[in-house]
């Protein structure tokens, strides 16, 4: 599925550096603003220790998890809306992605220039929703007025539309972001065919010093207060460390470093999962000899559309599907035991894969 998140924020605050921990592509990262002209791309694996439980049980020839695309985008400033330091074509690479990821800088530090030259995350998030909401007032401006002329013929549903045009403009031009609209069912359709770059959902990721990995700071803190009507995930990471990791050799190096510093796992590992939930995405795996792989479907996708995704025809053809649930599979430890403790399920087109079902579809092509 080619999904993709992209990476905003104002010049300096970490954007380069956090990707070039997530993607084996290098960001070029310098302490200038637009370091970064062209939006870089990584294909990153996505963190599921499920996967290696199953690998572990089936012993297969090869293992194969799920990814999704990451676009690191030039840092934006005042102005982008109206074409400041190359906004017009910085927005054109938001409008490309499915989801936001939003880098805010959370630390100090007098060798990191900073663009407005003090560090305050909440008037650095205001930047650049601003630039983004100016540029939704010109789409709906030119919707509203388009909807005016066709109203003169008193059509019901063209005046439907204008009043749903209006009130969304109204919103959006009180300083709110078009994804906190509430939108009813029925104007769903017209509401996505817009494609405001406000609509897109976002996760804020607060990038720290080393010393605020753990708890945070007094930024993360006034950070996360003005946020928490939005209804979005916070979450925070120290960009450099992350830079650090990844250039560690081996796994071990890795582990040694990550446990001296308190924590878990690395920080970009719950960036890629946070990311992937954003994009409303789960996983179901196949599992045989030749291949354990991980596919990336669409909360809600049935059984053939979860076939089509491994070929299109086997969405074509589907007959039935054979699930498993994860949960079935490493308690019983093989699929054999799994048939004989009656826990291997057969579902017809109607069924909704669930994030974690190990499944073999049956089809006629």
């Amino acid at each position: 599925m080619a999904l993709k998140c992209g990476i905003v924020g104002l010049p300096n605050v970490g954007k380069s550096t956090l990707f070039s921990a997530l993607s084996s592509a290098k960001a070029q990262a310098a302490n200038y603003p637009f370091c970064t002209i062209e939006p870089n791309i990584g294909t990153i694996s996505v963190p599921d220790n499920r996967i290696n439980q199953l690998s572990e049980l089936v012993n297969p020839e090869r293992v194969v998890p799920t990814t999704i695309e990451i676009v690191d985008i030039a840092g934006l400033v005042k102005g982008a809306s109206k074409g400041e330091g190359l906004g017009n074509q910085f927005l054109a690479n938001i409008r490309e992605v499915d989801a936001i990821v939003h880098v805010v800088r959370c630390f100090a530090n007098d060798n990191i220039i900073h663009v407005d030259g003090s560090v305050d995350p909440v008037r650095d998030r205001e930047v650049i929703d601003l630039e983004l909401q100016l540029k939704d007032l010109e789409i709906l401006e030119k919707r509203v007025e388009k909807l005016k002329k066709q109203a003169k013929s008193q059509d019901k549903e063209i005046i439907r539309q204008l009043a749903f045009a209006e009130r969304l403009k109204e919103h959006v031009e009180t300083g709110n972001s078009a994804r906190s609209f509430a939108v009813e069912p029925e104007e769903l359709k017209e509401f996505k065919e817009l494609y405001l770059l406000t609509s897109k959902p976002v996760l804020y990721v607060c990038n720290v010093d080393e010393s605020s990995v753990n708890e945070g700071n007094e930024y993360t803190n006034t950070f996360k207060e003005s946020v928490k009507n939005e209804n979005a995930e916070v979450i925070i990471v120290a960009a450099g460390i992350e830079a650090d990791i990844a250039e560690l050799d081996s796994f071990e190096e890795r582990q040694e470093f990550i446990e001296d510093l308190g924590l878990k796992e690395p920080g970009v590992h719950k960036l890629i999962r946070s990311c992937y939930a954003l994009l409303n995405l789960i996983t179901y795996f196949t599992a045989g000899e030749k291949e354990v792989r991980a596919w990336t479907i669409t909360k809600g996708t049935t059984a053939p559309g979860a076939a089509g995704v491994i070929h299109s025809d086997f969405e074509r053809g589907f007959i039935r599907a054979q699930v498993i649930h994860f949960e079935d599979y490493v308690n019983y430890k093989s699929e054999n035991a799994v048939k004989e403790a009656g826990k291997l399920h057969v579902e017809g087109k109607e069924y909704i894969v669930s994030d974690g079902d190990v499944m073999h579809f049956l089809h006629n092509t």
